[in-house]
Order: C-alpha cells, then sequence, then structure tokens
C-alpha cells in the first residue's frame, strides 16, 4: 500500500497565513497585523477563483497594504483621534460635578470625587468660586473644571 500525499492548495496557505497574522496580532495588539490578514483572506479568495501566484499576490499586496495605508492615514487626518481627556464617551467623569471649597490663587483646588482626592484646575471663563462644578475634562489625575451650566 501506498501513503497518499495531499498536495496544499494555494488558498490553504493563505488562510494560513492569515490565521498567524491574525493570532499575531491579538499577541501583539497592532491593529496593522490585522489589516494584512485582510489581504490574505483576498488572496485566498482569488485562490479559490482559480487566480494564478501572481494575481494572488497582488491581490494580497492591494487589498492588505492599501487597508494598512488607510488606516494610518485615518489616524494621521487632524481630529480623526478623539480627544479623551474632553470625551464623555471615552472619559465617564466628564459631566460629573464636584463640590469645590475653595480655590487657590493659581485656580487650582482639592476636591473629592468618587471616593478620592483629585487635583482639580479651573478652566471655565470668570473668576472661580466655591461650590458645584461640572467636569469637563481630565488631564492626568488633574480635574478640569468649570462653572455649573445655569
Amino acid at each position: 500500500m501506498g501513503v497518499a500525499r495531499m498536495a496544499w492548495q494555494a488558498s490553504t496557505l493563505w488562510w494560513l497565513a492569515g490565521g498567524a497574522l491574525v493570532a499575531a496580532e491579538l499577541a501583539s495588539g497592532t491593529f496593522y497585523l490585522l489589516m494584512l490578514a485582510v489581504g490574505t483572506t483576498a488572496a485566498a479568495l482569488a485562490a479559490h477563483a482559480g487566480a494564478g501566484v501572481t494575481l494572488q499576490l497582488l491581490a494580497a499586496a492591494l487589498v492588505g497594504g492599501g487597508a494598512v495605508a488607510l488606516w494610518h492615514l485615518r489616524r494621521e487626518r487632524p481630529g480623526a483621534r478623539p480627544d479623551a481627556a474632553h470625551d464623555p464617551a471615552i472619559n465617564l467623569d466628564i459631566g460629573s460635578t464636584v463640590q469645590v471649597d475653595a480655590w487657590r490663587s493659581d485656580g487650582s483646588s482639592r476636591v473629592q470625587h468618587r471616593g478620592a482626592g483629585w487635583d482639580a484646575r479651573f478652566v471655565g471663563t470668570g473668576t472661580p468660586k466655591a461650590g458645584v462644578h461640572v467636569i469637563t475634562g481630565v488631564q492626568g489625575s488633574c480635574l478640569l473644571l468649570d462653572h455649573l451650566p445655569a
């Protein structure tokens, strides 16, 4: 009895490469590898369609490279990244209120928020006065405060 040989199809190799890229992305956390995995998916689909090796490589390069380029351009566009310091969808402290007992002459204070002491800085207009203020942003461990809207 002879041993049957199984030839790997090109699409199988592309699917394995895509899986390896997804695994590497999960281990490293870099989104670019996921975009390259999209390219290997395009190459696998091209292989399933009967395209030659040259077209498979071209599909992988154009789709994967294009996805990386688009992702990179999207991230570098001004205003594309949300400002976490002032975005309430990212920072849940924004919009909360705190009681300010007294302000220092430099516009800073110490307040209690969520059971802990925080540094605070007044970023509103006018003169800061003691009372209830709203958190408009967070820089590190410093709360940015403004007057409570009327």
